[in-house]
């Protein structure tokens, strides 16, 4: 049973990971858009739905590699 949970666990670093890089990615893409660009050179930061996603993604691509460190 030990060793069906460590696999267990590993594939959902692994998706954790994916889903990370997955919300890192798209983030990117959206501060790359018109609109985003146009509020960042008026406010001098990025929207919220981009810093979201970054941080989002950070943290889930940190857990990934945390589980399968583990």
């Amino acid at each position: 049973m030990a060793a069906s949970s460590g696999s267990a666990l590993k594939l959902v670093g692994i998706v954790l990971l994916i889903a990370g890089c997955g919300l890192g990615y798209w983030g990117y893409e959206m501060s790359q858009g018109a609109g985003a660009q146009l509020g960042e050179m008026v406010s001098g930061s990025k929207s919220d739905g981009v810093m979201y996603r970054y941080i989002g993604g950070a943290i889930c691509a940190a857990v990934g590699l945390f589980l399968l460190k583990k």
